[in-house]
């Protein structure tokens, strides 16, 4: 089939080349399924040198249980891009230009620099759709923290991720110095502000440091999908770029290095508890909080106990701990509830560097990729995050646990315990709100049985220890 552009003809069509293309990516959702696309939009950015495309497609798909709109960037080209055969997305002949070989655009250097031209003002976008109807804006929207004037001169894709694509920028200034910067192109989209954009950029403009320096973003509109509301058009972010720092460790890394060689992680333990703190109370300045009414903390719980439930009907060994586990929710229920506040939402110790200069920095405050957006955007209890980080810490141990070394109780007890301290020496303290902590640990825990039982049943038993751990504590407030 040709498809008619722009007076012209292309043979395979694009979404033709997507769809043999999009169910093999990392950040494809419905995976095993075969996509089912329909042309949201499309918007095209410039080659000064005039030999490459870069067109961005905004694509719903129907192939998987539920509709999910995707950003896809691609490059055309004329002839094979160099080391890219990875990143190719087919081939297609046009009616003018002849042969083209199509590329994910986010491997294509000339992509790189025509995006961050777009963030930073310096380009524009226009669309390339063939109706009013799919003629959306997209725009760059330089940080006001950022003041730098760089250009390009490298890019590469990080490997690893899975619902997003960050690009690599190696980049100068007018006076030569070198900086390093990240571009995350969001693969999902759901019309509203994306929390990685907003909350990052509100804790540099507040003066925090303990996240990278903002560089700005991309915005943009589509129709929305069929079904999906009253309103026409959806909008909301599609990249974000910020400071990258090379060859600094995450945290996930530190603490297995420091529980194998079993050395006390006091130190750095406290001090992210210190780091943590402090961002959320920047945070709570910045964008506000909340109280936490009767009737959320009722909503909180009740979620808790059905996902009790469905992990038990997973997990047999889980019906027995149902007394402990209702005894101990219903202690958080009756307990005193900090305020709602913006919060990271995904919070571990992957989600962390240590800077050698700067200590500890946070990273990715998108929330669980996988809940939708308008979850991911509205207050939360920073009692979530603190929960997040103690069970990485015994997800640290108990990985070194799993892989044959001795026992690491007292080190991950050690771990978790300098955590709350160092948080408690900057807002407040965890352990005043013990009954409401333990019941995000455990909540927590009880997705982690879900994920491991499904695709590591070997280490099942760390949030199964956990959750055991948990519901013997005589004291829950």
């Amino acid at each position: 089939m040709a498809e008619i552009h722009r007076g012209t003809w292309i043979r395979p069509t694009k979404l033709e080349l997507l769809t043999d293309w999009m169910g093999s990516q990392r950040w494809y959702a419905a995976k095993g399924s075969v996509p089912q696309l329909e042309l949201l939009s499309a918007w095209r950015l410039g080659d000064p040198a005039g030999a490459v495309g870069i067109e961005t497609l905004i694509v719903l798909d129907r192939g998987g249980p539920e509709p999910i709109v995707y950003q896809v960037p691609l490059s055309y080209r004329g002839a094979p891009l160099a080391g890219a055969d990875a990143a190719l997305v087919g081939s297609m002949e046009h009616g003018v230009l002849g042969p083209r070989w199509v590329y994910d655009a986010t491997h294509d250097p000339v992509y790189a620099r025509a995006l961050l031209d777009l963030i930073l003002g310096v380009a524009s976008a226009e669309s390339s759709s063939q109706s009013e109807a799919l003629d959306p804006r997209y725009v760059g929207q330089r940080a006001a923290t950022w003041t730098e004037e760089v250009t390009v001169v490298g890019s590469r894709v990080l490997s690893g991720e899975q619902s997003n694509t960050s690009i690599i920028l190696d980049t100068v200034d007018a006076a030569g110095a070198e900086h390093s910067l990240i571009v995350k192109v969001f693969r999902m989209l759901a019309g509203g502000d994306n929390p990685d954009v907003v909350l990052q950029s509100a804790l540099r403009l507040a003066g925090c440091d303990r996240v990278p320096e903002v560089v700005g973003s991309v915005r943009g509109s589509w129709p929305a999908p069929p079904g999906a509301g009253v309103e026409p058009t959806a909008s909301g972010h599609l990249a974000f770029a910020q400071e990258f720092l090379p060859g600094v460790e995450d945290a996930w890394r530190v603490a297995l290095r420091l529980a194998r060689d079993t050395v006390s992680a006091e130190a750095g333990a406290r001090s992210l508890g210190r780091a943590t703190a402090e961002v959320h109370r920047t945070l709570a300045a910045a964008l506000g909080t909340t109280p936490t009414s009767a009737e959320m903390v009722s909503k909180i719980i009740a979620g808790m106990r059905s996902r009790y439930a469905a992990a038990a009907a997973v997990v047999p060994e889980l019906a027995e701990l149902a007394g402990p586990v209702a005894t101990l929710l219903d202690a958080a229920r009756e307990a005193t509830w900090p305020d709602l506040q913006r919060i990271h939402g995904d919070f571990h110790l992957g989600q962390v560097l240590r800077s050698p200069d700067r200590g500890w920095i946070l990273l990715d405050f998108e929330g669980e990729p996988l809940r939708p957006l308008a979850e991911r955007t509205v207050p939360d209890q920073w009692l979530r995050d603190v929960a997040g980080m103690l069970r990485s810490f015994d997800y640290a141990g108990g990985s070194i646990e799993h892989d044959g070394g001795g026992s690491t109780r007292g080190w991950v007890a050690e771990a978790q315990g300098s955590f709350l301290d160092g948080y408690a020496e900057i807002a407040a303290n965890p352990r005043d709100y013990g009954a409401v902590l333990a019941a995000y640990e455990i909540d927590k825990a009880m997705y982690e049985v879900v994920y491991e039982t499904r695709n590591r049943p070997d280490w099942l038993e760390i949030p199964l220890g956990a959750i055991r751990r948990l519901t013997s504590m005589e004291d829950q407030t």
